[in-house]
């Protein structure tokens, strides 16, 4: 039996039926990205703005949270890349401009990937689960962020 703790990951390679085990070299990077480009609107725990729920002033929905409280965990690999990498606008706000700004520009295939892996280390067990389903069935990561380690 192996058990591997790291930033809020827990990985038991007994349960071959959960989620995979994260790459701690993509978690570390993750984070690192995370806090640069990330933490500034959506917390430095993935916590979200508060009242995310609501409309702002604006007319806008706040950052949502990325951990368990939140939703990312419901959406695949490929779009959650397409989010980071593309941007994203809220249906349900009144403005047109882009909720998440695109970070395609700023960062790199490697490192869109890195944060997304550093996201599920913020989601219980069974959300990671039901992310690699959605995956499953919704797509992976682009070939052009694939590691070695982990090809698509």
């Amino acid at each position: 039996m192996a058990i591997s703790v790291g930033l809020g990951a827990i990985a038991d390679t007994r349960n071959e039926r959960g989620p995979p085990p994260l790459d701690p070299k993509d978690v570390r990077i993750g984070r690192e990205v995370y806090l640069q480009y990330c933490a500034s609107c959506h917390g430095r725990r993935g916590e979200g703005e508060p009242n995310w729920r609501e409309p702002n002033a604006r007319g806008e929905l706040p950052a949502p949270p990325h951990d368990a409280e939140g939703h990312t965990w419901k959406h695949a690999d490929a779009e959650l890349y397409r989010m980071v990498r593309d941007g994203w606008r809220d249906p349900f706000n009144k403005t047109k401009h882009l909720t998440m700004p695109a970070f395609g520009d700023q960062l790199s295939p490697k490192q869109i990937r890195a944060v997304i892996t550093y996201l599920k280390t913020l989601w219980t067990p069974e959300q990671r689960q039901y992310q690699r389903e959605e995956t499953k069935v919704r797509g992976g990561f682009p070939p052009t962020a694939a590691t070695p380690k982990n090809p698509q």
